[in-house]
C-alpha cells in the first residue's frame, strides 16, 4: 500500500466518524472497522512505548466497542471489554488496569456511578470518559468525579489513540517503576525481574503472574483473577496451564527465599517476605 493510499484511508475513516450524527455512530464504526483491517500494519508500526498496558473498556454499543477493542488491540494495549455499569465496577474492584475508557450511559449502573465508587475506593487509575455531543452537563459532572479527560462522540480514532498514549504515559509516572520483595525486584517498566540484583530468566507470562502476585503480597489471587491478568478476556487458559506457570515460577524464585503458597480449591498468595534467621544468635 503506497503512503497516498494509506492516508486516503485514514481522511475517509475519521471523516465518517466526525461527520456522524450520534445516532449515526453504529454506521460510523462499521467504517472504522472495516478500514481498521486495513490500516492495522501500519498502526502497528508505531511500536507505541505502551506495549504492555492494560485498558479496560465499558461501552455499551456492540459495534463501537469491537471497532475500539480492535483498534486498541491493533496498537498493542491489552483491551478488555464490558457492556455494563455493574461489569465494569466490579473488574475495577478486583483487577488492575492502566486506564479505564468509561461510555457515561450504561445499563444497570451509570458510568458517573463507576465513576464515584472507583474515586471513592481511592484508585488513582486515568479514566477517559465518552458522552454524547450535547452532554456538557455529564461531562462537567464527569470531570467533577475525577475523570481525566473526555471525548465527545462521535469522534476520529488518531484523536482517542493519542489520548490513550497521553494518559497512559501519564498514569505510568504516577507510582513506582520497581516492585521490591526481599532479594526480589520486579522493573515494571523494563519487565525484568532480579534476584539479588541478578537477571532473572522468566518468560512473559512468568512475568505477568509475579507481577500480579507482588502486587497482592501477602493476599490471596485465585486463579480466575490470575487468568484475567496474564490474558485477554475471551482468550482460553486452563486451569492446569495456571499451575505449569505458577510451579516453574516457584523454581526460579524459591531459592531466594520467595515463596508462592496454594490455597487448595482457592489460588494463590505470595508469602510476605521473612529474612532467615540466624540458628546460633536466632536473628536475620
Amino acid at each position: 500500500m503506497t503512503c497516498q493510499n494509506k492516508n486516503s484511508d485514514e481522511n475517509a475513516l475519521t471523516d465518517a466518524l466526525l461527520m456522524a450524527t450520534p445516532k449515526d455512530n453504529r454506521l460510523a464504526t462499521g467504517c472504522l472497522i472495516n478500514a481498521g483491517r486495513r490500516l492495522a500494519p501500519h498502526i502497528a508500526n508505531h511500536h507505541y512505548k505502551d506495549k504492555h498496558m492494560r485498558i479496560l473498556l465499558a461501552e455499551d454499543d456492540s459495534v463501537l466497542a469491537d471497532g475500539l477493542t480492535r483498534s486498541l488491540r491493533q496498537s498493542g494495549y491489552v483491551t478488555d471489554c464490558v457492556s455494563t455499569g455493574q461489569a465494569a465496577d466490579n473488574a475495577l474492584s478486583t483487577q488492575d488496569f492502566d486506564l479505564l475508557i468509561l461510555d457515561l450511559d450504561l445499563p444497570v449502573i451509570s458510568g458517573l456511578e463507576v465513576l464515584r465508587r472507583l474515586r471513592t475506593r481511592e484508585s488513582r487509575v486515568p479514566v477517559l470518559i465518552l458522552t454524547a455531543a450535547d452532554s456538557v452537563e455529564q461531562r462537567v459532572k464527569g470531570l467533577d468525579l475525577g475523570a481525566d479527560d473526555y471525548m465527545a462522540k462521535p469522534f476520529a480514532l488518531s484523536e482517542l489513540e493519542a489520548r490513550v498514549r497521553a494518559l497512559t504515559r501519564r498514569g505510568a509516572g504516577g507510582g513506582p517503576t520497581v516492585i521490591r520483595h526481599g532479594p526480589l525486584s520486579f522493573d515494571q517498566v523494563g519487565r525484568i525481574a532480579y534476584m539479588n540484583d541478578h537477571m532473572i530468566d522468566l518468560s512473559a507470562r512468568e512475568l505477568g503472574l509475579l507481577e500480579v502476585l507482588l502486587k497482592r503480597s501477602g493476599r490471596l489471587v485465585s486463579k480466575d483473577q490470575l487468568v484475567d491478568h496474564l490474558c485477554e478476556w475471551g482468550e482460553e487458559v486452563s486451569n492446569n496451564a495456571i499451575e505449569v506457570y505458577v510451579h516453574r515460577l516457584r523454581k526460579k524464585i524459591e531459592s531466594g527465599g520467595i515463596r508462592i503458597a496454594t490455597v487448595r480449591g482457592l489460588g494463590y498468595c505470595l508469602e510476605k517476605f521473612a529474612p532467615a534467621q540466624n540458628p546460633e544468635t536466632g536473628t536475620a
